[in-house]
């Protein structure tokens, strides 16, 4: 923390929160409050973009990455400085360095490391400064040392249609020597079916026999986990779990416990707040010094490229303090409240998982949120299976019921004559989630299926997508067992 303060004391929001007498965190605490990327975008950045000078770090910010994120909302330009390129460097290098402790008979560097990511063809707003998807910047700065071991080259990395971009790595990855695939789960399950039907194939496993680790991140892995065994086909082949964001990366997966290891060291300044003190006028910030275990915190960041007290959206808990090792447990914005039922996106995650594993069915991609109908409304589930329930009511009930149990909340507003009945169903065809994000702009790369959505108002918008395009298999009614259309 001290460092990065003393490297910005002299830009505008240094000056501006007087870094000069920042001596402790407690000092930092007291100088710079908590902070939205909307607070920090109109306090400082929006006026002045595309060229973040000496603003909220030194120099000019080379590189924004786009994102909106996984909740509904405007594109965020989240500031890249060349340290915050180094940055991730040093994170990915440091997972690679424990994966390489962990198996000393790895291989990795004898074969291709597959980064599935956005197009490298970025955006230039204005001179010196370039945007575009945060694996497309890191595509362009990779290290030279490191380009001769990776896929795509540089030439197909810059592709911009993801469906072309798709077919021509799927095509072309087949006659590599893959060791490593790095990619969001929902986007490495469809590459992955492609290659099968390229090949022929019955597993990833038997393609790329030499693959020996899947890196994954940026949604929760649960209700992926029994596609990607399948899929792969092979038990030595390790998932391995990332924490990645636009503003930093913040921890991986650890082999040894799979729990994910906060990084450190290398330009992020990590503060924690109890998520129950989130919206207060003076949350309690706690920082690695003062963290206790099994408590859901919100996770906030100061970084090396000018984000300060910036509050990410995330929401950890930490299962070991002597490493800091975590949880993720989901989105600050991603909570079901729109009849008290107070959900969080880490529940439904468990619950749609333990549904899944119970009915034998498998989840590609799923949304849900409030639908207000009638004298007070009900939840709608959006789901799109890889591997459909023989009987879906059934899989609707044993989702309700889990959630039942894991939050006395929503078991409350469940019970007979309060008024919330058993959730709606919408099950979509395969392929129904990407072209729905297609039709946003938000296909391939990065891009995340928003989970939830407090406000009904993004639900709505999907189901009617769905319908309007034919490409709805069965809805169930809410608090019914009867259906309408057939799988």
């Amino acid at each position: 923390m001290l460092r990065l303060v003393r490297a910005a004391r002299a830009t505008r929001f240094g000056r501006d929160h007087g870094f000069d007498q920042v001596r402790s965190v407690a000092d930092y605490q007291k100088a710079v409050p908590l902070r939205t990327y909307e607070t920090l975008w109109n306090d400082y950045l929006r006026s002045s973009y595309p060229v973040f000078e000496n603003l909220t770090w030194p120099g000019r910010i080379p590189f924004l990455a786009l994102t909106s994120g996984t909740t509904q909302g405007t594109t965020k330009y989240i500031p890249v400085s060349t340290e915050m390129v180094v940055s991730n460097r040093k994170a990915a290098q440091t997972m690679v360095a424990y994966h390489l402790a962990a198996r000393p008979d790895s291989r990795l560097f004898q074969g291709r490391l597959f980064f599935l990511g956005g197009t490298a063809n970025l955006e230039q707003p204005a001179p010196g400064v370039h945007q575009g998807d945060l694996s497309g910047i890191a595509a362009l700065e990779l290290s030279p040392l490191l380009r001769p071991y990776t896929f795509p080259p540089l030439e197909l990395a810059l592709e911009s249609n993801w469906d072309t971009k798709l077919a021509l790595l799927a095509g072309r990855s087949i006659r590599e020597r893959i060791t490593l695939v790095s990619g969001v789960p929902s986007w490495l399950l469809m590459l992955f079916q492609r290659v099968l039907e390229l090949t022929g194939e019955s597993s990833i496993g038997a393609v790329w026999p030499d693959l020996e680790v899947v890196v994954h991140g940026g949604v929760k892995f649960d209700p992926y986990q029994k596609a990607f065994q399948e899929i792969l086909g092979r038990s030595d082949i390790r998932l391995q779990e990332t924490y990645p964001c636009s503003e930093g990366f913040i921890a991986f997966g650890d082999p040894k416990t799979e729990l994910l290891r906060l990084l450190l060291d290398h330009g992020l300044f990590y503060e924690f707040v109890p998520v129950t003190e989130i919206d207060s006028p003076d949350p309690t910030r706690h920082w690695l010094g003062t963290l206790e275990r099994g408590v859901n915190y919100a996770i906030v960041v100061s970084t090396c490229a000018g984000m300060w007290g910036h509050i990410v959206g995330d929401t950890v808990r930490f299962e070991s303090l002597d490493p800091p090792m975590l949880s993720f447990t989901g989105r600050t914005r991603y909570t079901l409240s729109a009849f008290g039922e107070h959900l969080i996106n880490e529940e439904v995650e468990a619950a749609m998982a333990s549904a899944s594993s119970a009915s034998r069915a498998a989840v590609r991609d799923w949304h849900v949120g409030p639908v207000f109908e009638g004298a007070l409304g009900y939840h709608q589930y959006v789901i799109e299976f890889l591997e459909t329930p023989v009987d879906p009511d059934r899989f609707r009930r044993l989702l309700d019921g889990d959630l039942s149990r894991r939050n006395a909340d929503y078991h409350a507003h469940r019970a007979e004559g309060v008024g919330l009945p058993l959730p709606a169903l919408v099950v979509a065809q395969a392929g129904a989630f990407n072209s729905w994000m297609r039709s946003r702009g938000k296909l391939g790369g990065q891009n995340k299926v928003p989970r939830m959505d407090g406000s009904g108002t993004l639900t709505r918008e999907l189901v009617q997508f769905l319908r309007h395009n034919g490409q709805v298999l069965l809805e169930i009614r809410p608090g019914s067992s009867g259906a309408t259309g057939g799988l």
